[in-house]
């Protein structure tokens, strides 16, 4: 195993606005030597990268061994300002552009609905070379993703904001659901959570298996080692389905990881990259 990677390693972000085939202008911070092999974070539901700390130190970390990490505003998020709803679409056209701009080998690295988003854009991402899926939330909603997101996806359409917010947060900690209610942008923030939604459905609805089907690049499906019921589950079913699937924890609790120790897995994968190509 590689020495775990320090958190005095600091490597300086260099920030781009990119102009995605959308029409969307999308503000990413860039880590590490232009064409390395590269991560490309992409969030879940809500965080933008003022908001998240712990995954601009993590794609620090990994550039500090010579690798390339980006780490962006999603469409219609923080300084990555769109007029909303945002499709999926819109969202996949912004990983696509990102992915070019890298001009690298890409592991796309999603964290909990972003896993969903990540495995979608697996199929727009010139020279993917891996997807690392953190805490993606299959098989968390009762009746399925499709009927969940079909009730929040009304809620939008009907203009219902508020009720779109807590159908979708419904099953999460009810503290999840205060701190949003206190953010700037709710209830409208909604709007942004449409591809992870989107994407939920439309993995659960055709299933790991056709997914991932034609997919032939590692794929590492993670769970913290504290985590919630199911997660692990979840985990391993990914992984099962994939043609080069593995599970596995790494050091993190309730929903986020431990930069330093998500950092040391990553620059495990992206020495895997490097060799290979």
């Amino acid at each position: 195993m590689a020495p775990e990677v320090s958190s005095t390693e600091q490597v300086a972000a260099r920030t781009i606005a990119l102009r995605t085939p959308a029409g969307d202008e999308v503000v990413v911070d860039m880590y590490g030597p232009p064409g390395a092999p590269a991560v490309l974070f992409v969030s879940g539901a809500g965080p933008t990268r003022a908001g998240d700390p712990g995954t601009s130190e993590t794609a620090r970390l990994v550039a500090a061994h010579g690798f390339q990490a980006s780490f962006h505003d999603r469409v219609g998020r923080g300084d990555s300002a769109a007029q909303g709803p945002i499709s999926l679409d819109r969202e996949l056209a912004a990983i696509g552009a990102i992915a070019d701009e890298l001009a690298g080998p890409v592991v796309l690295v999603g964290h909990s609905s972003g896993c969903a988003i990540a495995l979608l854009a697996a199929r727009v991402v010139n020279r993917l070379a891996g997807l690392v899926l953190w805490e993606g939330p299959f098989g968390q909603f009762e009746g399925g993703a499709p009927a969940w997101w079909g009730k929040v996806d009304e809620d939008i359409a009907t203009g219902r904001l508020e009720y779109a917010v807590a159908d979708y947060m419904v099953g999460m900690p009810p503290e999840w659901l205060e701190a949003v209610k206190r953010s700037p942008g709710y209830p409208h923030l909604v709007l942004t959570w449409i591809p992870d939604g989107e994407a939920l459905a439309r993995v659960e609805a055709a299933g790991f298996q056709e997914t991932l089907r034609g997919i032939d690049v590692p794929v590492l499906a993670v769970v913290g080692t504290e985590t919630f019921p199911g997660m692990k589950e979840a985990a391993d079913q990914v992984a099962a389905a994939a043609a080069r699937g593995a599970s596995e924890a790494v050091q993190g609790a309730w929903h986020s990881w431990d930069p330093a120790a998500m950092a040391t897995r990553l620059v495990q994968l992206l020495r895997q990259v490097a060799g290979r190509a």
